[in-house]
This record gives structure tokens, C-alpha cells and sequence, in this order.
């Protein structure tokens, strides 16, 4: 069992930048890969950023890439992703999720989830 509580959510100015963490409960941290989801009102919710359990791979949409950096501390048994360059369309409830297997970007092969952060990108 695997409980994922994100925070550092905010609003921003476009351009800005944020930095979200998800600590993690559990003592199999380590051996889950790790991934970053969002949801915009109205929108699925869609694939941002994923990370293997080594933190060896790392795989990110077209849409963040270049702009948002994930990564992981085991020994913290906490993610984060790093949010530069944000913009409008970032805004969003940011999602991490755990699944004790490598790293994907669907969203339902996520078994465990946090409750979300809302990040706001004001223009």
C-alpha cells in the first residue's frame, strides 16, 4: 500500500515557475515507478511526466517538454516536478500516481493516487 499526498500548488504568473512534490508513505517506495498526471475543468485527465524507479528514465508529453523536470529521492521517498516557463495552459490539478512496475504514461495503469495540487497560471 502506497498513500501519495502532493503539495506546493499555487498561482503564478505566465513564465514562472513551481516546483511539486509527492511524498509517499509505504516502504516499497523505491521499487514504483512514479508519474505526474493533470486534469484541466472540463478536459481528461492527461499525461505530464513519469520517472522509473532508479530514476534511470524519465519520459515527459510533448507538451512540458523542455519546460518540466521530474525527478525522485528515494532516500525522501518523495517525487517532484520541477515547472519552469509555465503558461495559461498549464493551469490544472496535478496528479501523482504509483504503480509497482515500470514506468508508462496511461493513466490507468496508475494503481495508487494522490488527492492533486491545483497549479494556476494567470496571463
Amino acid at each position: 500500500q502506497v498513500q501519495l499526498v502532493e503539495s506546493g500548488g499555487g498561482l503564478v504568473q505566465a513564465g514562472g515557475s513551481l516546483r511539486l512534490s509527492c511524498a509517499a508513505s509505504g516502504r516499497t517506495f523505491s521499487s514504483y515507478a512514479m508519474g505526474w498526471f493533470r486534469q484541466a475543468p472540463g478536459k481528461e485527465r492527461e499525461f505530464v511526466a513519469a520517472i522509473s524507479w532508479t530514476g534511470g528514465n524519465t519520459y515527459y508529453a510533448d507538451s512540458v517538454k523542455g519546460r518540466f523536470t521530474i525527478s525522485r529521492d528515494n532516500g525522501k521517498k518523495t517525487v517532484y516536478l520541477q515547472m519552469n516557463s509555465l503558461k495559461p495552459e498549464d493551469t490544472a490539478v496535478y496528479y501523482c500516481a504509483a504503480r509497482p512496475a515500470r514506468a508508462t504514461m496511461a493513466y490507468d495503469e496508475y494503481i495508487y493516487w494522490g488527492q492533486g495540487t491545483q497549479v494556476t497560471v494567470s496571463s
